[in-house]
């Protein structure tokens, strides 16, 4: 019977988290996909592009959203218990509050063992993959990256601007700004315009000038018909691969040459772009957000536990369920804040490190006080 009531109570704790969790999630990778459209509107992305990308930032959300879904869940779960009287089931069928929490705990315990694999391998791999993605695919200059009556920077350097578009594709009224660097630049303006080579990417260009600036000299001709390769640009989206893409494993590498080894950095840089001494306390932080903030786990569901401590029949009830609920929330967000503290500092990690099994101690500690105490009274 003992079996039956904790699954029970386990089943609808983590249907709820996961309702939670999704439905979070799936509120916020919409809000993001909205932002995301730029990839399509302004950089002439295609549409499979555009949904390939933002599905793969879904892991990253769901990574960050957990700890609080997790505690939500299980505290909200458990105050529903207690108020409609179930959890005196519990009691009354002889499992003591301890081993209540023990299970709990461990429970707690694999879920943090699925939140390192998360942070640790499956987002880092869905951010790689996501860039790669962006970076491999080919710009669709026609309908997207040339706009009607709008100033168009989507590529390093050029400017695009047309005053309309006929039915036959024919663009009028072209302005162009090529910058080669601060003081140089080229400025082409064409009556019309038309893609002639759509693979290629190139406007072919009628009845216009073309003013150059080199070094403060002015040059300016006319032509009548001129042709102008977009092929050779890239695009403003930040296409190299940033520290939180690369693999765990890289990462750790990289701080080993840099702090222990100090040898064979130039071989890893290869692998780990930013691998460099300025910013080895970004890349210490990366892996503390992966490897150290899901420890925080455990001790939010002793924090949701802590409800059971005290019955609804107490005064103030509500007051103490406010009070776990704002402690829960000190807690995700001290987990938060403690990256800033990260550095090369040996002994600030440790503490960091430390921290949080300390915090677990500390709660579990607090249980069996209680709990001895009330069973001596």
């Amino acid at each position: 019977m003992k079996k039956i009531i904790f699954r029970k109570f386990l089943y609808d704790c983590s249907i709820f988290f996961l309702i939670s969790l999704f439905a979070t999630s799936i509120i916020i990778w919409v809000f993001q996909a909205v932002n995301y459209l730029d990839i399509i509107i302004e950089d002439g992305r295609d549409y499979i592009v555009y949904l390939n990308y933002t599905l793969l930032n879904f892991p990253k959300i769901i990574s960050k959203i957990l700890p609080f879904a997790f505690f939500f869940s299980f505290s909200y779960v458990i105050a529903k218990y207690e108020l409609n009287n179930e959890l005196i089931i519990f009691w009354n069928f002889g499992v003591s509050k301890i081993t209540f929490v023990n299970l709990f705990l461990i429970f707690s315990i694999l879920l943090l063992f699925f939140q390192i694999i998360l942070t640790a391998f499956i987002v880092p791999n869905s951010q790689t993959l996501a860039r790669s993605i962006v970076r491999t695919a080919e710009y669709n200059f026609v309908d997207h990256f040339i706009k009607i009556k709008k100033f168009n920077a989507a590529v390093n350097d050029l400017t695009i601007y047309t005053e309309s578009k006929d039915k036959s594709g024919v663009y009028n009224n072209i302005y162009i700004k090529k910058n080669t660097n601060d003081k140089n630049f080229q400025i082409i303006y064409a009556k019309k315009g038309i893609i002639k080579n759509e693979n290629n990417a190139k406007l072919e260009l009628f009845d216009g000038e073309n003013t150059t600036v080199v070094n403060g000299k002015i040059t300016s001709f006319s032509f009548s018909k001129s042709e102008f390769n977009l092929s050779s640009f890239k695009t403003n989206i930040i296409l190299v691969k940033k520290t939180q893409e690369h693999k765990t494993t890289e990462l750790i590498e990289c701080i080993n040459s840099l702090t222990l080894e100090k040898k064979n950095i130039e071989e890893v840089k290869k692998r780990v772009r930013n691998c460099e001494i300025k910013n080895l306390d970004n890349i210490i932080s990366e892996i503390f957000k992966r490897l150290i903030i899901p420890l925080y786990l455990p001790s939010l569901m002793l924090v949701a536990l802590l409800l059971i401590i005290h019955s609804k029949e107490k005064i103030n009830y509500s007051k103490h369920r406010f009070k776990i609920f704002l402690i829960g929330l000190i807690v995700i967000i001290f987990s938060e804040l403690t990256l800033r503290f990260v550095n090369n500092s040996l002994n600030t990690n440790l503490i960091i490190i430390l921290f949080p099994i300390l915090l677990v101690l500390i709660l579990y500690n607090y249980f069996l006080f209680k709990f001895r105490v009330r069973n001596i009274s």
